[in-house]
């Protein structure tokens, strides 16, 4: 059974979706441009400061993601049985799974960033990725500290990352080293998934309420709950809810696993997701697909079943 994985923030770089001049790739490609204009030059010129600002990232990584998706099924004849994303990938995945229009899913994305860099004004607030200690460890640290920081993702065993007031994260890093912990400064713009993006969560919420939603495909396996979508209903309220709260990655591969995933495939730039589910679950098969060359590879690997 295989599980699609949708990349979040991050992942994006100069050039992503460039190798997509036909067919179902390019006309994912050829759509989000026309949805979005101008977003076809940052994503093939850059430049990469530009990029990589929170409201051009996001709506890239999606177009690019579901360019990749779309493409690799198209050339294979296969469909998934189960999808999650990291973050901003959820909504890629709803997209994946016919729950989300991909025009409404670029337009919540874009106005999602806009809404999480002017919640902070930077500088504000921080984030650093904790090594080498357990959640248990990272919570007992966060606790000693006054002020706002939180736990953001879930990432890995010992891979945690954290989030909140500038002067509150350098506070836990003193906490965490002590514990024996590697912390690493992130270089972000705002202190995404803690309670600091409340007055983003709130904007991104009157948008997603005037968004149709429709009942996914296949399953679609939730950051916030760790469990898969039920009613369309409920998608605005998790899709609103995760600006804020953490991001529950491995228990979100663990229940892709509980639920029968042998196979997880990444689509888009990149190969993080790939990394983390080899840590989380290492007998699961894992393949990252960015582009046509990639899609060339798969196909030759499993040419016995495609």
């Amino acid at each position: 059974m295989i599980a699609a994985l949708f990349p979040g923030q991050g992942s994006q770089a100069v050039g992503m979706g460039a190798g997509f001049k036909n067919g179902a790739g390019k006309r994912v490609l050829d759509q989000a441009f026309s949805t979005l204009p101008g977003l076809d030059r940052l994503m093939q010129s850059g430049p990469p400061e530009e990029l990589q600002l929170t409201e051009n990232a996001q709506p890239a990584l999606v177009a690019a993601s579901l360019a990749a998706y779309r493409a690799w099924q198209e050339a294979t004849g296969v469909n998934v049985s189960l999808a999650a994303g990291h973050s901003l990938g959820e909504f890629s995945a709803l997209v994946a799974a016919g729950a989300l229009e991909l025009d409404d899913a670029l337009r919540l994305v874009r106005a999602r960033g806009r809404y999480m860099q002017a919640a902070a004004p930077v500088g504000d607030g921080a984030m650093a990725a904790v090594l080498k200690l357990d959640e248990a460890g990272v919570r007992e640290a966060l606790a000693a500290v006054d002020g706002t920081v939180e736990v953001a993702n879930l990432n890995a065993p010992g891979q945690t990352v954290i989030s909140g007031a500038a002067s509150a994260v350098r506070e836990a890093t003193d906490h965490l080293r002590a514990r024996g912990a590697k912390v690493i400064p992130l270089s972000v713009s705002a202190p995404f998934h803690c309670s600091l993006m409340t007055p983003a969560r709130n904007r991104l919420e009157r948008d997603l309420a005037f968004t149709t939603f429709s009942p996914t495909a296949f399953p679609v396996v939730a950051n916030v709950t760790a469990r898969e979508y039920g009613s369309p209903e409920e998608m605005p309220r998790l899709l609103g809810e995760q600006v804020t709260r953490t991001v529950r990655w491995v228990e979100v591969v663990e229940r892709l696993v509980e639920l029968g995933a042998t196979e997880m495939i990444e689509f888009g730039p990149g190969s993080v997701l790939t990394g983390l589910v080899k840590r989380i679950a290492p007998e699961v098969s894992t393949f990252a697909i960015a582009g046509p060359s990639d899609i060339a590879a798969y196909r030759e690997i499993h040419s016995g079943g495609v």
